[in-house]
């Protein structure tokens, strides 16, 4: 037996120098074709509500008796059947309609007429961010709900994806129309959560009723996305908050010294450089550096008012996190709901597309994942087996 653990301990070495290799091999080849050919994604468009159909589907074809079910069948065969002769019907109707207006209008002169309602319109879009002006459906005409994912990281990586998202539905977005952001993120850097904001501002600005859903988290930088949409859902257990900044980093000039390293930096400009992890800060440099951000802070804080002008920003701008129930006693959201609940409620009255961005992988980044997913798995089974041979030995 122990010459069994040995000889596995042995292989687990050899399987971990293969697995470094070809990591180091995929990445040097993946990089080679990444600068050779910066190949385009594409936009990837699902049906929502064929979804829950489907599901709905196969879930009464196992519980219900077959000829039950495959009366069922045959019975919305013809109610759809019937559906779709009335539509065509008043398609037609409509088309012998269009005639007979333009004769009516063909001998009128076009005069501008400013109307009350556009008057009040104008005086609505003063009020920059403070609610979208959404129009309805005309009666009869379905909603479109499209549906879009943003999974933050520290870097708002999801951004890229969001950014192509958004210009896709507001080429097809009408009035009436909803988009739906599945956010999910504990924010992070500044700069690019700033920016995936305003990706977001930009469906507002076009008149399209913006709904962000939030099951997790939606915090720091996740929560000034969220603060754009006209309204937020959460789900019992969702954080939000953390309106804050946060800043750290270790200073190893006492270490430095110890060891007699001298640490010279040359700067241009008084605060060209604060604070710095390997010289000595100064009092000054601190205060600039806090100044900052404070500054970030005012900031972050009126971007929030501005979005969601009844929330009493300087009450919950602490830096905490709360959750659901408590965040809408706050103000922070504005109905605890999950996304599925609200997506499969709205599927019965409209049509639900999920919007995705996909990149394309070539050939060598898919072989360096499915070498590395089958290297994972085949080390995560040898270590198992001699978890389970230490155990018999014991």
């Amino acid at each position: 037996m122990e010459f069994l653990i040995e000889y596995g301990l042995f292989l687990a070495k050899v399987v971990t120098i293969v697995v470094a290799l070809l990591v180091i091999v995929g990445f040097i080849v993946a990089n080679r074709e990444h600068l050779k050919e910066r190949v385009q994604g594409h936009i990837s468009v699902s049906s929502l509500n064929d979804r829950y159909e489907q599901m709905k589907e196969t879930l009464l074809e196992a519980v219900m008796d077959k000829h039950e079910f495959a009366h069922r069948a045959k019975q919305q065969a013809k109610e759809k059947k019937a559906q779709n002769k009335a539509l065509l019907k008043k398609q037609k109707a409509e088309q012998k309609k269009k005639p007979r207006e333009k004769v009516q209008h063909s001998g009128l002169e076009s005069t501008e007429t400013t109307l009350p309602e556009q008057g009040e319109a104008d005086a609505e879009a003063g009020e920059q961010h403070s609610r979208t002006v959404v129009k309805e459906k005309p009666e009869g005409e379905r909603r479109r709900l499209f549906v879009l994912h943003f999974d933050g990281d520290i870097k708002a990586s999801a951004l890229a994806h969001l950014r192509e998202e958004v210009t896709a539905v507001l080429q097809v977005a009408e009035p009436g129309d909803e988009v739906v952001v599945c956010l999910e993120s504990p924010g992070g850097m500044v700069a690019n959560y700033g920016l995936a904001a305003s990706q977001l501002a930009r469906v507002r600005s076009a008149g399209i009723q913006l709904t962000i859903a939030v099951d997790k988290v939606a915090a720091s930088g996740g929560y000034m996305m969220a603060c754009v949409a006209d309204r937020i859902l959460a789900a019992p257990f969702a954080m939000l908050g953390s309106i804050g900044v946060l800043a750290q980093l270790p200073n190893f000039n006492r270490l430095l010294k110890r060891h007699d390293v001298d640490f010279e930096l040359f700067t241009a400009g008084e605060y060209k450089r604060t604070v710095t992890m390997f010289g000595e800060n100064t009092a000054e440099g601190k205060e600039k550096f806090q100044s900052d951000l404070d500054e970030i802070h005012a900031l972050f804080q009126h971007f929030v008012g501005e979005y969601r002008p009844q929330l009493d920003v300087a009450k919950v701008a602490t830096g905490e996190v709360w959750f659901g129930q408590r965040a809408l006693d706050l103000g922070l959201v504005d109905e605890i709901k999950t996304s599925d609940e609200y997506l499969t409620g709205c599927a019965k009255s409209a049509d639900l597309y999920q919007v995705e961005y996909k990149e394309k992988t070539n050939i060598a980044k898919k072989f360096g994942l499915a070498a590395q997913a089958g290297v994972e798995s085949a080390v995560s089974r040898l270590f198992s087996r001699l978890e389970a041979w230490r155990h018999q030995a014991q």
